[in-house]
């Protein structure tokens, strides 16, 4: 500035000396001083205009004229706050909500994981999914631990290929232990991903071994700083893990958390400590168990075109080598059709992008429609401020200033509210977001995003603003520049107004009104959607229901006596006071199945199968249409006996009377093939949610004839108490039995309710918008029409002079805003379909174009605009005609 500032002095200087050399030699010629300087100025020209050519060649006429509309942009909003802040709160509010849903996208789908080369990794998953097969852990990307170690033995387009999954697993002792998220991972893993430990080192293929035992665990940087203490001495140190002590050989570094979006690990531990932590079930052999997910990195040069085609060619030798035993012809047919294949997978996995990414597109597409109308009611101050302004406008026009040096003016007021908007907008983006998460987020499920600013969220804030500026900043300034500026000078000038000056704040106010629709009718969908899923009815009651998983592995309980434990167990929480009563089931409704093949009087198929005890239909209280309930007399070696749902009749038995029909099951791992005989016909319950049209055959055992009793249980156990007392109730009860056993509750309606998070997001959501976008038109709606009334206050009160009731001046206001009403609505009317047509798949119980909902918004944003358009009328039935007429 200071260069600048001499430079300047410079070029004056220069001027003077050019004049007062060319005055001397006008005095030498003979001239007075007077002429002499007065031809040297004459000669030399306008010294402004050669002052400011001059400074343009310098390039600072730009900048100057930036600071000056900076400067000036900020003293004319200064002296106009409650304008500023309306229109800065509102710009907030608007991109506030944009950013925070942008912010989830970009942490669920946008980002990539912190890894070396994430563009090359890639996930290697059965081309199609397992179908089913088996017994899977989670979703059907998942592969067998067998196959794994063909793929890692076999498989030549990847560098680095390795395997993990996420588990849940113990940490401490007795009343300090508690459950966190880990990870069992292949040694290869850290190394490929090449990340750098924050603390000592990381586990190798030297650790993963098979017989390692418990070669080391590594914690997160999260855990170890929570949990530790940032304790810098933490290598070395014992963290009991499921019982175990093992020891701490590194810390991963604060940017990993994982590979799965939404969900950090705490630990991370070896495959080959599997039998050292539980020698009772490894998984490591079992053929039939899909839980593991295989990446890696591309080699370079390899397309994942082409290690699609190498992993499909050893698809068959590795599925060869890997067939499960036990299985009917039909299943391992399906089997032997499984090929690999590889998916990028740089950004990591999210079951959160299935569940929200659809969601959270059409959030962000139902802010950014909240965010247009903001622009249009601030768009429509603008116009208002532009008006007042006009002989401003005019003034600086008459004085030689360009219409495009007007309207840059006008601009740069946008961009200052628009910036000020969008830093605060980020304040809120910020609380809102983790508002969000906290709805997404369940008691079973503990979320956990990166929400750390990056340059994909600075680059849409950025954007967002200057568009937004753009939209609200370029109409104004156009409409008051089109004013002829002698229009503006004259002292007096019409003051009723014309239809042309406010014209385009009717097409605002349109806008606005047929947008509003359109968010309505969505909200309208969103929450008649919700509310149809709570009233589903799932076929059991699940009021006062609670489900509490017992682990008794610790106990030293031998396989042949894990059935007997687990019916004390039951027997000892069946004698609180507090139960009313009592079941345990292998399966939980919403929550898992087995499906068996079966065969019913030649009639063959399948069906989903638990194995329940006594009480199960009372405690859920699931009618029983035929037959008897199973009782004690129902034990391992009587006679094999089932109770079938209704659909399953309609399936295998039609017509036929399902009393003492028998059931033949095919053979599977550790389920040999039995034969139940038909005691009982239960009502149909939903099985895997509450979205599901047609429930589907299901068959209950006794659980006395479960044929593979593990060393857990889950007891569901109803209660007209308050769950909370009962569980603490049955924690006292099972503790005083062993205090090794592990107990976890969940209460029924709330894991149900949990299921139902995205539908209640987007009720809640879309509900909050479409009334802020309801609020936001009817702002715009109450400014015009008073401005309209404004303006015609002339009219008004010539037409009280001639006569005019003050009816007849309610109905001239009101004629207006239905007339601005209708038009917006049948605008909307015509867009909603359209807009709503791809929100199908998200909601339940009724359709995108149903006309009852479009019918019930358009009446009631017609209804709110009615009340919006009171005051205004009421205003215009107060002008006092006299003083209306003095001013014309």
């Amino acid at each position: 500035m200071k260069r600048r500032e001499r430079m300047l002095r410079g070029l004056d200087q220069e001027i003077r000396d050019h004049i007062e050399m060319a005055t001397q030699d006008n005095i030498d010629r003979g001239m007075s001083p007077e002429e002499a300087h007065y031809a040297a100025v004459r000669k030399f020209g306008n010294v402004t205009r050669v002052q400011e050519d001059t400074r343009e060649v310098w390039s600072f006429t730009w900048f100057e004229n930036a600071l000056q509309d900076v400067r000036f942009g900020l003293r004319k909003l200064r002296k106009s706050p409650g304008f500023t802040i309306v229109a800065v709160l509102t710009l907030a509010l608007g991109i506030g909500a944009n950013t925070a849903i942008f912010h989830l996208i970009d942490a669920v789908r946008l980002r990539s994981l912190p890894v070396r080369d994430p563009q090359s990794l890639v996930s290697l998953q059965i081309k199609g999914g397992n179908h089913g097969f088996g017994i899977n852990a989670g979703d059907e990307s998942l592969l067998t631990y067998p196959l794994w170690e063909q793929i890692r033995d076999h498989q030549t387009s990847l560098s680095g290929a390795f395997a993990w999954e996420s588990w849940d697993f113990n940490v401490g002792l007795g009343a300090q232990k508690k459950s966190v998220i880990g990870l069992w991972v292949s040694g290869e893993m850290f190394r490929s991903l090449g990340i750098l430990p924050e603390k000592g080192r990381f586990l190798t293929t030297e650790d993963d071994r098979a017989g390692c035992g418990t070669p080391g665990v590594v914690l997160s940087y999260a855990f170890w700083r929570t949990q530790f203490g940032s304790d810098e001495s933490i290598v070395g140190q014992k963290l009991i893990v499921d019982s175990h002590p093992i020891e701490i050989i590194g810390v991963a570094p604060a940017k990993f958390t994982g590979l799965e979006i939404g969900k950090a690990f705490d630990i991370a531990v070896p495959f080959c400590s599997g039998p050292a932590l539980n020698s009772k079930d490894t998984n490591l052999s079992r053929r039939e168990f899909f839980w593991v997910l295989v990446m890696g990195h591309l080699k370079s040069g390899v397309t994942l075109a082409h290690a699609s085609a190498e992993l499909e060619t050893l698809s068959r030798g590795m599925i060869e080598a890997t067939v499960p035993s036990g299985y009917s012809e039909d299943a391992l047919k399906t089997y032997h059709d499984f090929r690999l294949t590889t998916l990028p997978a740089g950004g990591g996995i999210s079951n959160l992008r299935q569940s929200y990414s659809a969601s959270l597109w059409l959030l962000l597409g139902i802010t950014g429609l909240v965010l247009l109308i903001a622009c249009a009611n601030i768009a429509n101050l603008m116009l208002v401020r532009s008006s007042v302004r006009g002989r401003e406008m005019a003034v600086r026009l008459a004085l030689g200033a360009s219409y495009w040096r007007l309207a840059t003016q006008m601009i740069t007021e946008s961009l200052l509210l628009a910036g000020t908007g969008a830093a605060l907008g980020l304040v809120l983006a910020k609380v809102f977001s983790h508002t969000l998460i906290s709805l997404i987020r369940t008691e079973g499920d503990r979320l956990q995003l990166d929400l750390s600013l990056d340059w994909r969220v600075l680059l849409f804030v950025s954007a967002v603003a200057i568009t937004t500026s753009v939209v609200f900043g370029l109409a104004p300034a156009f409409e008051s520049l089109r004013k002829e500026p002698v229009d503006a000078l004259k002292s007096g000038g019409p003051k009723t107004g014309s239809r042309q000056s406010h014209a385009f704040q009717r097409v605002l106010v349109v806008s606005q009104i047929a947008i509003s629709l359109v968010l309505l009718v969505g909200a309208f969908l969103f929450v008649l959607s919700f509310w149809n899923l709570t009233k589903v009815d799932p076929g059991f009651r699940q009021d006062g229901v609670l489900i509490a998983y017992m682990g008794f592995d610790k106990m030293g309980v031998t396989p042949e006596h894990y059935d007997d434990t687990a019916r004390q167990l039951l027997a000892q929480i069946r004698s609180i006071p507090l139960v009313e009563s009592a079941a345990t089931s292998t399966h939980l409704p919403f929550n898992g199945s087995w499906t068996s093949g079966v065969d019913v009087g030649g009639v063959q198929g399948q069906s989903k199968f638990s194995w329940v005890s006594p009480g199960y239909l009372r405690t859920l209280q699931i009618p029983l249409a035929a037959g008897r309930d199973f009782n004690d007399r129902d034990t391992a070696t009587s006679p094999r006996v089932a109770i079938v749902s209704q659909s399953f009749v309609h399936k295998f038995l039609g017509a036929h009377d399902p009393i003492g029909k028998v059931i033949r099951t095919a053979p599977e791992p550790d389920y040999p093939a039995a034969v139940y005989e038909i005691i009982g016909v239960a009502k149909d319950t939903k099985y895997t949610g509450l979205r599901e049209e047609t429930p589907p055959a299901e068959a209950y055992a006794p659980s006395t004839q479960f044929p593979a009793p593990g060393p857990d249980t889950a007891v569901l156990i109803r209660s007209s108490a308050p769950l909370s007392a009962v569980s603490a109730a049955v924690r006292d009860k099972v503790t005083s039995a062993s205090s090794e056993i592990d107990i976890e509750f969940v209460v029924l309606k709330k894991s149900i309710e949990d299921r139902m998070i995205r539908e209640r997001l987007l009720a809640l959501l879309s509900g909050s918008f479409g009334f802020l976008a309801l609020i936001l038109a009817m702002i715009g709606l109450y400014g015009v029409i008073s401005y309209i009334v404004t303006l015609r206050r002339a009219e008004i009160g010539i037409r009280m002079a001639l006569g005019a009731s003050r009816k007849n001046i309610v109905t001239i206001v009101l004629g207006q805003t239905l007339s601005l009403t209708f038009l917006g609505i049948a605008v909307g009317a015509l867009l909603a379909p359209l807009a709503t047509r791809g929100a199908a798949a998200l909601l339940y119980g009724i359709r995108p174009q149903d006309p009852f909902t479009l019918v019930a918004a358009s009446v009631f944003l017609g209804s709110v605009a009615l009340c919006a358009s009171v005051i205004p009328a009421r205003r215009a039935t107060l002008v006092d005609p006299m003083i209306a007429l003095r001013y014309e």
